[in-house]
């Protein structure tokens, strides 16, 4: 019997165990990610609870539902983007691209330019 745990086995069942400051480090980034998912989950809920005058009621549920979206597909990304380092990690491969971030970059022009343009 191998002593790395059930999880560890089904997720990463091949590959050799990296140096755990890399794994740590991995994990780190997945919870900075998280930490950013759930700040776009509270500006979302926010824009929705706190009628900002100007901004027709309508503009603000879509702009915060967009926020609220986007939490869900960081948050997400991170998740599959963790399991990806750590695979590549384990099989000595160059570490993926983060797709994560041009989807964050996106999705804050866009709720930015239709909160902005709400305000006109």
């Amino acid at each position: 019997m191998t002593q790395r745990g059930w999880f560890t086995r089904a997720v990463f069942p091949d590959g050799e165990d990296p140096d755990p400051r890399f794994t740590l480090a991995n994990e780190r980034t997945f919870l900075a990610w998280t930490r950013t998912s759930l700040a776009f989950l509270a500006g979302g809920i926010a824009l929705e609870a706190l009628a900002v005058p100007g901004i027709h009621p309508e503009l603000r549920t879509t702009a915060a539902a967009g926020v609220i979206l986007l939490s869900v597909a960081i948050s997400l990304g991170a998740a599959v983007r963790w399991v990806h380092v750590e695979r590549a990690l384990r099989h000595g491969r160059p570490l993926p691209a983060p797709a994560i971030v041009p989807v964050l970059g996106a999705g804050i022009a866009i709720a930015a330019l239709i909160v902005f343009l709400g305000l006109l």
